[in-house]
């Protein structure tokens, strides 16, 4: 059967799709960010607490105090990209959460879940004992499921070729587990997560005035270093397990493919080198670059998954510009209102 038969007509769009592809990306880097820096904390005092058992541990303290907020900050800015997805590839994204949608659906009870044992663990952190210990597992392994859920539509959506599997599985409970590049993907992020994550603590630690903190900053940009190095390797991974056709775009088929990966490679190189070094300022100047890099490379990698079906260029263009007016007043009116919210918090911490 040809898979092109499956895919649904796309949806028109009020304005050029340049704009809501720009608007994916930077919002995406946004929402990536704050989630890595949520998931990876959470993976780091985890283990901290697995090895010191019931100890006093101020940088799990400190996390715990963390965590609630930064899962706020992921799922709202996770909105946005997600919506910019499904207007640039809506007849993609919808039909492969259909196809696994008695595993998308509960994402939102999942998040509930993930979501209230972190205030728990937050909450009661001082009287909990051993128990937070159990509050933070549920929190860091529903997180997991929660993006290995994800990773599985975002890659199904890639692939329509095997939609042709819901004539034999119409219960929605199809998964990607036969792609190649599934594992590899989910463990880069899940790495991703731990190095920006160790990366975020010695940036907070760096602002404290603490006698512990430079063993906290060197300790953080130590989980960021090996975490990054590890990464490197499932990167080489998910790379050759992508379709030859498409892994050869990046290994000099096409001059634009190959000089952004490039650049991003180089900018994983430089990270590691001042990681290594506790060179706090240029080793977090290194990993912005990379992961804006990192994120073009990776949309390049879903367009060249589409190419044979679609293109956001192909998409009707049915003049309506005041939403997109909108959107950048409200985005542009939010973010200084975050800012300014996170200003407040910082001087009434310090004052305190």
């Amino acid at each position: 059967m040809d898979p092109s038969a499956l895919i649904p007509v796309s949806d028109t769009i009020p304005t050029e799709w340049g704009w809501f592809y720009f608007f994916l990306l930077l919002t995406f880097i946004m929402h990536l960010l704050l989630m890595n820096s949520m998931l990876g904390m959470g993976i780091m005092a985890l283990v901290k607490h697995i090895k010191s058992g019931d100890k006093h541990c101020p940088v799990c303290k400190d996390i715990s105090l963390k965590l609630p907020y930064t899962i706020a900050f992921t799922i709202n800015f996770g909105v946005a990209p997600f919506l910019f997805l499904q207007v640039l590839y809506s007849q993609f994204i919808y039909t492969s959460s259909v196809l696994m949608g008695m595993y998308w659906l509960p994402v939102i009870a999942l998040l509930l879940i993930f979501y209230y044992s972190a205030y728990i663990y937050d909450f009661k952190y001082d009287t909990l004992s051993r128990l937070k210990l159990l509050f933070l597992a549920v929190t860091v392994i529903f997180g997991l499921i929660i993006a290995f859920l994800f990773t599985n539509n975002m890659t199904l959506m890639l692939n329509p070729e095997k939609w042709t599997g819901y004539f034999e599985n119409r219960s929605g409970t199809m998964l990607n587990l036969g792609d190649p590049t599934l594992i590899p993907r989910y463990l880069h992020f899940v790495l991703a997560s731990i190095a920006v994550g160790g990366l975020a603590t010695a940036i907070i630690w760096r602002f404290k005035k603490d006698p512990r903190a430079t063993e906290y900053i060197r300790e953080g940009l130590s989980w960021f270093s090996y975490a990054t190095l590890v990464q490197v390797a499932v990167g080489v991974w998910f790379l050759i397990s992508l379709p030859t056709d498409i892994m050869l775009l990046f290994m000099g088929g096409s001059a634009l493919h190959t000089a952004i990966f490039l650049v991003a490679l180089a900018g994983a190189g430089f990270s590691l080198f001042f990681g290594f070094k506790e060179m706090l300022w240029p080793t977090t100047a290194a990993l912005l670059g990379t992961v804006v890099f990192m994120v073009l490379v990776r949309d390049l990698v879903r367009q060249a998954y589409l190419a044979p079906y679609f293109h956001p260029r192909d998409l009707e263009v049915v003049p309506q510009y005041s939403p997109l007016y909108f959107f950048i007043v409200f985005l542009v009116l939010g973010l200084a209102v975050v800012f300014y919210m996170l200003k407040l918090a910082f001087e009434a911490k310090r004052e305190a």
